[in-house]
C-alpha cells in the first residue's frame, strides 16, 4: 500500500486567528496518526497573513506535542533564507524531544516575496549555495568527529532525515546525486512532476540514507459525502489562488456556491493550471484519482493538502481520504480520548 501523508497548510481563516490555527494543525495530527497517515508537514511561508508557520520549527514542536506516533516535519524550510547551522540546532532539538518523528524537508524557494526576503537579510544569490548547504547541514546532524571544533548543540549525532523538495528538474538532480528522498510539490507546480519523477530515479546514487530513490508526490484532495459538495468546498482553496495572482494574500475564505462569479477567465486558467493535480469528490471518487495517480506517477508515498476552510469539515475530509485510501482507520467507539472523536 502506498503511504498517505499530510502537508497543512495552518490556516489562519476569516473565523480562527493564528493560535486557532496552530490549535486546528495539532488536532488535525491527533487525529491523522489514529486515521493511519504516515507524516504530517508544514512549510515555511513569510508575509503571508493566511498562513502561520513562518516559524515552522515551533509550530511542529506545539504539533508534535500533541501527537505520539505520526512523523512531523517541514515541508519544507527554505535553506536559503538560514545559516545550516542554525536549521541544525532547531531540527536537532526537535529529534531530541520527539526522538524518532522528525523530517527535515529543505526547498531552495524563498518562501516569500522579494521585499520580504530583504528583511530576512537574504538575496537571491544565496539560492546558488542550496546543494553545498544541505551538504553543510547534514554535516551538522552527524555525529562529532573527534577533535571537531564546531558543533551544532545538540543536533550532532542525532542524523534528522533529510529530504529534497522541488517542483522542477534541479531538485530531482539534487536529490539524486545526494541520495536523499525526494518530494515533489505537484499540489501547486503539476507541470514537471513526471520528468522530474524520472530524471529522479534514472539518476539515484545510494547514500548511507536511503538505498533506492523514493518519491512523494504532493496532491491536492478534498473528499466529501457528494461530489457537489466537495466542489463547493474546493472554492476555498481557488479563492486563495485568486487572491495570489491579485496581490491579495488575505485569510482563507468560507467556500462559497458559485466560483465563476470570483474569479476572471484568466485567474481561472492560472488556477486550473496549478490546481491540476488535484481530486475532488467522493470517497468513490476520491479513491479513483489516488488509484490513478498512484498507478501514472509509481509515487512510493502521496503527501496530500486538502485545504477546507471549517475545520470539523476538513477533519472530515482526511478521514475520508483515509478510509478511501484503505488506511487502517481506528473507529471512534477505539478512541480513549473522546475529544478526539469529533470528525470520527
Amino acid at each position: 500500500m502506498t503511504a498517505l501523508s499530510i502537508l497543512d497548510l495552518v490556516r489562519v481563516t476569516e473565523e480562527t486567528d493564528a493560535r486557532g490555527a496552530f490549535d486546528n494543525a495539532r488536532d488535525l495530527a491527533a487525529h491523522a496518526e489514529r486515521w493511519g497517515y504516515n507524516r504530517i508537514w508544514v512549510a515555511e511561508h513569510h508575509n503571508m497573513p493566511g498562513i502561520a508557520s513562518a516559524a515552522t520549527s515551533l509550530v511542529l514542536a506545539h504539533i508534535a506535542a500533541g501527537s505520539s506516533r505520526i512523523r512531523v516535519g517541514a515541508g519544507g524550510i527554505m535553506l536559503p533564507n538560514h545559516s545550516p547551522y542554525v536549521i541544525a540546532e532547531q531540527f536537532g532539538t526537535l529529534a531530541r524531544l520527539f526522538p524518532g518523528r522528525v523530517d527535515l524537508g529543505l526547498g531552495r524557494a524563498p518562501g516569500t516575496d522579494q521585499t520580504t526576503l530583504r528583511a530576512l537579510r537574504r538575496t537571491n544569490e544565496s539560492a546558488e549555495n542550496f546543494p553545498q548547504d544541505v551538504l553543510e547541514l547534514q554535516a551538522f546532524l552527524a555525529p562529532a568527529a573527534p577533535g571537531q571544533r564546531i558543533q551544532a548543540v545538540p543536533a550532532a549525532g542525532t542524523e534528522v532525515p533529510l529530504w529534497i523538495l522541488g517542483s522542477s528538474n534541479f531538485g530531482a538532480m539534487l536529490a539524486a546525486e545526494l541520495g536523499l528522498p525526494y518530494a515533489f510539490a505537484s499540489h501547486f507546480a503539476p507541470e514537471m512532476l513526471l520528468s522530474a519523477l524520472d530524471i529522479y530515479r534514472s539518476r539515484f546514487k545510494p547514500s548511507e540514507q536511503l538505498a533506492r530513490p523514493y518519491a512523494m508526490v504532493g496532491v491536492n484532495v478534498i473528499a466529501a459525502p457528494t461530489d457537489a459538495e466537495a466542489r463547493r468546498l474546493a472554492t476555498t482553496q481557488q479563492m486563495s489562488f485568486a487572491d495570489i495572482f491579485r496581490g491579495a494574500r488575505g485569510l482563507s475564505r468560507p467556500p462559497i456556491d458559485d466560483i465563476e462569479s470570483y474569479w476572471s477567465p484568466m485567474e481561472k486558467a492560472q488556477a486550473m493550471r496549478m490546481l491540476a493535480r488535484s481530486i475532488v469528490g467522493s470517497p468513490e471518487t476520491v479513491r479513483a484519482g489516488l488509484d490513478a495517480l498512484i498507478a501514472e506517477t509509481g509515487a512510493d508515498e502521496l503527501i496530500v493538502v486538502s485545504d477546507v476552510y471549517d475545520h470539523a469539515q476538513r477533519l472530515r475530509s482526511f478521514r475520508l481520504i483515509a478510509e478511501a485510501a484503505g488506511l487502517d482507520v481506528v473507529p471512534a467507539a477505539a478512541l480513549v480520548d473522546t475529544n478526539l472523536a469529533v470528525a470520527t
